[in-house]
């Protein structure tokens, strides 16, 4: 992987689709550099996660480091002057064990689970 910050992301979740690609669109429009990797490309494979793995949780490489979670929207946010607001706010105590609460305990279960119904439908 390059210095350039990464996101991987399920495209087959209509709801993180439309998120990224709102993302993607803002990014692009002003030269951010940040690319977006849809764990069902080939893609995957630099990421050395397995397809599981990455269909849990955003996952975001920023200057060599990866960021999983809500700490992966952070640092997404964190390169995109529209969302920097955003990332100071979830950063704040209190707002960040919320944050990761409702994502890993509520949010990240249900995606998940939609993904999982989706793929025995196909």
């Amino acid at each position: 992987m390059s210095d350039e910050t990464r996101v991987l992301f399920n495209a087959d979740c209509p709801i993180c689709n439309a998120e990224i690609c709102h993302y993607r669109a803002y990014t692009k429009a002003r030269g951010l550099n940040v690319a977006y990797d849809d764990l069902n490309s080939d893609a995957l494979s630099d990421w050395k996660i397995d397809p599981e793995t990455a269909a849990r949780r955003l996952h975001v490489v920023k200057e060599g480091k990866l960021y999983v979670g809500v700490a992966a929207f952070v640092a997404l946010w964190s390169e995109m002057p529209r969302y920097r607001w955003m990332a100071k706010i979830v950063r704040l105590p209190g707002i960040w064990q919320l944050s990761n609460g409702v994502y890993e305990r509520i949010l990240a279960p249900w995606l998940y689970r939609k993904h999982l119904k989706r793929s025995r439908k196909a």
